[in-house]
C-alpha cells in the first residue's frame, strides 16, 4: 500500500525563546512512521537551539490531539522488519523528549488513543482540556501498548497503566488522567489552556537553562535504559502485529475510519 508522505506535517517556530512545534495529520493527527521521523528531528532540533528556553508540543485542530498509529500503515506492514521499524518510530520521538534539554510542555486540545497518551505521558508537564478523554486501545488490535508503556508507567505508575492497558476499549476521561498524574492541570477551555500555557512557558523563559536541564535530568533518571528497552519493545509490537489475529483487528478498524 501506497503511503502518502505529503499528508501532515510537522512545523516549528520560536517566538521570545518558546519553541513551538505543531504536528498535524488529517486522519485525527495520526503518526505514520515520516511524521514520526520528523517529530523526533524536531525535538533533537529545539533542543539544541540556543534562541529555545522552553517548547511547546501540540497538535492541529480542535476535536483530537492523536489517534496514535496510523492504521493506513499497520494495514501496510508485511513483515516484522518493517513492524519495527514502523514502531521504532515512536521510541524516537520518546527518546528525543528524554534527552532534550529543554522542558517540554504539552498542549491537549483533545482526545488521545494509543501512542497520543505515550506523548502527553513524554512530555514534561502537560496541560489538558477537560475533553481530552485517554484510551489505550492497542490491546483490542492484538497488539499491546509496549513501546509507550514505560512513558505511561513512568508518569502514572504501573497500577494506573495496567488498568488503561487491560481495558483498552473504554475511555477515561481528562480529570481521571489528572488524578493518576498524567496531566498537570486540566481547563474548562481551550482559551485558559492556552493562558496557563503561556504563562508557564514565558516564566521557565527567564529561568536558569541549566537548573532546568539538571532538573529535567534527574527527572528523568529512570529511564536511563529506554534506548534498549523500547527499541526491544518495537521488535515485540512489530512480531505482534503479524499476526492473524492483528491483522484482522486492523482491517476492521480500517473499515470503519473509511
Amino acid at each position: 500500500m501506497a503511503i502518502d508522505h505529503h499528508a501532515g506535517h510537522v512545523r516549528s517556530e520560536t517566538h521570545k525563546g518558546v519553541g513551538t512545534i505543531e504536528f498535524s495529520h488529517p486522519q485525527s493527527n495520526s503518526m505514520p512512521g515520516y511524521l514520526l521521523n520528523e517529530l523526533a528531528r524536531a525535538i533533537h532540533k529545539a533542543g539544541l537551539d540556543p534562541d529555545v528556553k522552553v517548547i511547546i508540543l501540540k497538535s492541529a485542530g480542535e476535536k483530537v490531539f492523536c489517534a496514535g498509529a496510523s492504521f493506513e500503515e499497520l494495514a501496510s506492514i508485511q513483515t516484522e522488519e518493517q513492524g519495527k521499524k514502523f514502531f521504532s518510530g515512536f521510541a524516537h520521538v520518546i527518546l528525543a523528549m528524554r534527552d532534550c534539554p529543554k522542558f517540554i510542555i504539552g498542549r491537549v486540545q483533545g482526545k488521545c488513543v494509543g501512542g497520543g497518551v505515550g506523548l502527553a505521558a513524554a512530555v514534561d508537564y502537560c496541560v489538558a482540556v477537560e475533553s481530552a478523554d485517554i484510551k489505550l486501545s492497542e490491546l483490542s488490535m492484538a497488539i499491546g501498548p509496549f513501546v509507550i508503556g514505560p512513558a505511561v508507567e513512568r508518569k502514572i505508575g504501573l497500577s494506573a497503566f495496567s488498568q488503561l492497558a487491560i481495558d483498552a476499549t473504554n475511555w477515561r476521561n481528562s480529570e481521571w488522567a489528572k488524578r493518576k498524574g498524567l496531566y498537570a492541570e486540566v481547563h474548562p477551555t481551550v482559551a485558559d489552556m492556552d493562558e496557563s500555557i503561556q504563562k508557564l512557558s514565558l516564566s521557565l523563559g527567564h529561568s536558569s537553562g541549566e537548573a532546568m536541564a539538571e532538573l529535567k535530568r534527574i527527572n528523568w533518571k529512570s529511564a536511563e535504559n529506554w534506548d534498549t528497552l523500547l527499541l526491544e519493545r518495537a521488535a515485540l509490537s512489530g512480531r505482534m502485529v503479524m499476526s492473524n489475529a492483528s491483522k484482522e483487528a486492523i482491517t476492521r478498524v480500517k473499515s470503519k475510519v473509511k
